[in-house]
């Protein structure tokens, strides 16, 4: 194994069964010492046991992603017990699905909480430390769900889209600092998932096909602002772009010029994935520039 990780210290939430426990093994494999971090304690011991069995090093630490202060204390006690936090595994969540309409805001708020918030919640205790240090590497758990939709998980997708956005500004606000920030899209069976693939798909969707994934998003050469997708040992990666479209101005019938132009906005030629937001503003007026010249 190339990949190095000895040394660095990984937290990985939702880690005492599912992909948790496949990132904290992988993590462990490749020398990193690893907090595995759940709600239920047995859980935690166990895969902490399951590491330290292979001779890796392992620290369970029960607590909710969504408990800022337990977050917190989680961080602050990994800092003072091996001097640092390294990797950042955001992958704890939930499910409650509906369809939009029966969906009770309340399990729409709780989805959002576990697992936007608590995200947010572990990776802006540790951002400070790992912008002093100048390293770190924070992996965000997204869905295709999220990216592409999916009927009946509006509140998940919202989630995960919404962690989309929080790598695309985090990455540029820790490139400085060599705060590496992307995203995992896994696709596996997992406690979450029972009953939604056959017999047939279960075969190629273990967990451990998806870690090694994790693994490259966590190594020094790691890149960032990126959307990986992962399953079945396939790996693909998603880009947000942004197509030429067209310049309509300042006309009476603009709406119908758009109307009437949707294949013309969305062709997808010489589409481009913008670095930061402002290329969009920098597009338009390029845009608007190029048509007024040839106008004169």
């Amino acid at each position: 194994m190339t990949i190095d990780l000895t040394g660095r210290v990984a937290i990985v939430t939702g880690a005492g069964g599912g992909l948790g426990r496949s990132h904290a093994l992988a993590l462990a494999r490749h020398g990193a010492r690893v907090v595995v971090n759940d709600l239920a304690a047995a859980a935690c011991e166990s895969v902490a046991a399951e590491i330290q069995a292979f001779g890796g090093e392992a620290l369970p630490w029960t607590c909710s992603v969504t408990d800022r202060d337990g977050v917190v204390a989680m961080v602050e006690g990994v800092i003072h017990q091996w001097g640092g936090v390294d990797i950042l595994v955001n992958n704890a969540g939930i499910l409650r699905d509906r369809t939009f309409a029966k969906m009770d805001l309340d399990d729409f708020a709780l989805v959002l909480d576990v697992h936007l918030m608590g995200s947010v919640n572990l990776t802006k205790a540790a951002w400070a430390h790992m912008r002093d240090k100048g390293y770190g590497r924070v992996i965000f758990t997204t869905s295709s769900s999220g990216l592409y939709g999916n009927f009946g998980q509006s509140n998940y997708g919202a989630a995960k889209m919404a962690l989309v956005g929080l790598m695309q500004t985090l990455a540029l606000e820790g490139q400085k600092f060599d705060i590496r920030v992307n995203c995992l899209a896994p696709s596996a069976a997992t406690q979450m998932t029972e009953g939604l693939y056959s017999e047939e798909d279960l075969k190629g969707l273990s967990t451990d096909l998806v870690s090694p994934g994790v693994v490259a998003l966590a190594s020094a050469n790691a890149p960032t602002k990126t959307i990986l997708l992962a399953g079945s040992g396939a790996f693909e990666q998603a880009h947000i772009t942004m197509t030429q479209g067209i310049f309509v101005g300042e006309r009476s019938d603009s709406a119908d010029q758009i109307e009437g132009l949707w294949g013309r906005i969305g062709s997808r030629d010489n589409e481009r994935v913008p670095e930061a937001g402002s290329a969009q503003y920098t597009h338009e007026v390029a845009q608007r520039t190029r048509a007024l010249n040839e106008i004169a």
